[in-house]
């Protein structure tokens, strides 16, 4: 066991909870990757029970002809279906700049509540002044179904879940331990690819090595799901599952030995080299409304901002 926090009562739970997931069945999960995005959906359940849960949904967004599709979401509920999995949840371990979230369209077929952290407010406050939202735009998560506090609890059948919050990506990162695997959302990336960019507004190089090394004092067996993967020089396959040892051993950004000094420094130039994700405007819009579309104008048709020279 490599945790060494207990001064953390949250991690020291969710510590236990990987030990102890060793006597019972795991978590099983099917992962959906979208190339278009590079990113990894989870559909994951309690073999048990067949309680099931949605992490980090797809809807396909053509940008040059302002249109949605949903063949990726619905590759999504052939498998809930075929399965026979109960879907009791539509997580979203943040708001997301590089995808739009499918989670409202799955719901409507599938059932299960939508839930993010509760400092969505925060990113929902930042963004509302960005795109100067008016007075129909909520700043309180209204949108969403659930709302999770660092530490909150919650079973997905048989199965001990613990949302901990991971800032520093966004104020709003939430990592979902889940049995013994932890769904890390943006925060890591594979062990040859790194960390995730913490240049976005209300982002945090120090938070996000602080989160990092937070999940990495998990035990060393922990199962790691990834939201991204974008295939390291030399690496011909996408990747989307680790461990908290291959990540502490090996992560080229943040690997023990590493510390938060020379990761601030080395996270913040590379940042200063990004340039802005694709879909980052059209997909915050619809990411801090829960996957909703603004609302229809008087003629029927929902309209995303572009706020010129502003980011």
């Amino acid at each position: 066991m490599t945790y060494n926090n207990p001064a953390d009562p949250h991690l020291a739970q969710a510590a236990r909870q990987i030990l102890q997931a060793r006597l019972a069945p795991r978590v099983e999960v099917q992962t959906f990757f979208d190339e278009a995005t590079f990113t990894a959906t989870h559909v994951l359940h309690d073999p048990a029970t067949k309680r099931g849960a949605v992490i980090d949904c797809v809807l396909d967004f053509d940008t040059a002809a302002g249109r949605t599709t949903t063949t990726s979401a619905d590759a999504v509920i052939a498998y809930l279906r075929t399965t026979g999995i109960t879907l009791d949840w539509l997580l979203e371990t943040h708001a997301h700049a590089d995808h739009l979230s499918a989670a409202p369209y799955i719901q409507q077929h599938c059932g299960g509540r939508i839930a993010i952290g509760r400092e969505i407010l925060a990113v929902q406050t930042v963004f509302g002044k960005i795109f100067n939202l008016g007075d129909e735009f909520a700043r309180d998560g209204s949108q969403f179904g659930h709302l999770f506090d660092d530490g909150a609890t919650f079973s997905l059948g048989a199965i001990p879940v613990i949302a901990l919050h991971v800032p520093g990506h966004t104020p709003a990162d939430m990592a979902y331990i889940i049995g013994d695997a932890a769904f890390a959302g943006d925060t890591l990336f594979m062990p040859d690819y790194g960390t995730a960019r913490a240049d976005f507004p209300g982002g945090d190089a120090r938070q996000l090595y602080r989160s990092i090394r937070r999940l990495l004092a998990l035990p060393d067996e922990t199962r790691v799901f990834l939201c991204h993967d974008y295939k390291a020089p030399g690496r011909d396959a996408f990747i989307w599952e680790t461990t908290v040892a291959a990540q502490r051993a090996t992560n080229i950004h943040v690997h023990d030995g590493i510390s938060e000094d020379a990761f601030t420094a080395m996270r913040t130039a590379r940042d200063a080299t990004l340039g802005m994700p694709r879909l980052i405007l059209p997909s915050v819009q619809v990411n801090i409304r829960a996957g909703q579309m603004p609302p229809p104008e008087d003629n029927g048709a929902s309209y995303l901002k572009l706020p010129l020279n502003l980011l």
